[in-house]
């Protein structure tokens, strides 16, 4: 018999259909319940999900028939790795493909908070404009000022390559310090977070969300940077306190921040959304035509494997 698979999100007509070459798919329809996913699942072997679909312990316990998960991303915190692997449930993922597409967009919020390009184009938009003043709205300049980098993986290094063309000192915080030669290549010097956080002028955030790195900026680490500085997440909403930001926000600790991610994702708290010194993104990290088509060849591909009896390119493991 063929397998079947369960397809949480629409990942695109030519992935789906090279899937349905060796398995029965099963799209579910928009707007999906937890209880029509565990019934599909009931006959089903493989589960190709999305980050944003909860994929705990009580929902595996249901579905004694499931193989594989391929996790159309690379962040898998939402699944229970540990108990999948328990299970002897393979876990997958998609890395490397959207290094380049996530740390282009990490500078185009910098670039756009410091700038206030948003708040300007809604100040356009909105008819209130009357013209070009010596004082009106200034921002901070990005060329020759300092940033640092917490975490310093495929995402972080892209990243710091970037810095160079605005000639800025790096700085980075990581698990694992690189190799000196490394560090010299990427012009990056490594500290620990306090110092990542007080001696900068733009702190971007690249490490994944693990129950250490939850709430790794709360309000201690924000107290400790300069009134001037900027934050920026393009990683996980969790990794920062989003109350504590908010307050540092709106007493002027930190001059602004630009979010790509929220704790509580798509619902993002009233008090970012009046703030203009906040750059507010719906999760673009990976939105680029071309990477999201890299990801879901790569999620298929881990299936393919699998369905050939081989090892899938892309196991994690919890």
């Amino acid at each position: 018999m063929r397998p079947r698979v369960v397809v949480t999100r629409d990942i695109g007509k030519e992935p789906l259909a090279r899937l349905a070459e060796l398995a029965d798919v099963v799209l579910l329809p928009a707007g999906w319940t937890t209880s029509a996913l565990i019934k599909e699942l009931q006959t089903s072997e493989a589960l190709l999900c999305n980050v944003t679909d909860t994929i705990d312990r009580e929902l595996l316990r249901a579905c004694p028939g499931l193989r594989i998960i391929s996790n159309y991303g690379v962040g898998y915190n939402h699944i229970d790795v540990a108990y999948a692997n328990e299970r002897q449930i393979i876990v997958t993922n998609t890395p490397g493909v959207l290094t380049e597409a996530t740390a282009d967009l990490t500078w185009a919020l910098l670039l756009d908070v410091s700038r206030r390009v948003s708040e300007g184009d809604r100040f356009v938009r909105q008819g209130r404009w009357a013209g070009w003043e010596p004082l009106f709205m200034l921002g901070r300049e990005v060329s020759g000022k300092s940033l640092g980098i917490i975490g310093m993986g495929r995402i972080g290094k892209a990243v710091a390559e970037r810095a160079k063309g605005f000639r800025m000192r790096v700085v980075y915080c990581s698990r694992t310090r690189l190799p000196l030669e490394q560090e010299a290549s990427l012009g990056v010097t490594f500290a620990n977070l306090e110092q990542c956080l007080s001696e900068v002028d733009y702190v971007t955030i690249h490490c994944p969300y693990t129950p250490e790195t939850h709430h790794l900026i709360g309000a201690a680490e924000l107290s400790k940077m300069k009134s001037t500085a900027y934050l920026v997440n393009t990683a996980r909403g969790p990794i920062v306190d989003e109350q504590a930001l908010i307050v540092a926000l709106k007493e002027g600790r930190i001059a602004g921040a630009a979010l790509d991610v929220y704790e509580d994702e798509p619902h993002v708290p009233e008090a970012l959304r009046q703030m203009e010194q906040v750059v507010l993104a719906p999760h673009l990290g990976s939105a680029t035509f071309e990477t999201r088509l890299a990801m879901a060849d790569l999620a298929v591909r881990n299936l393919t494997a699998y369905f050939q009896g081989e090892t899938p390119p892309h196991v994690v493991t919890g």
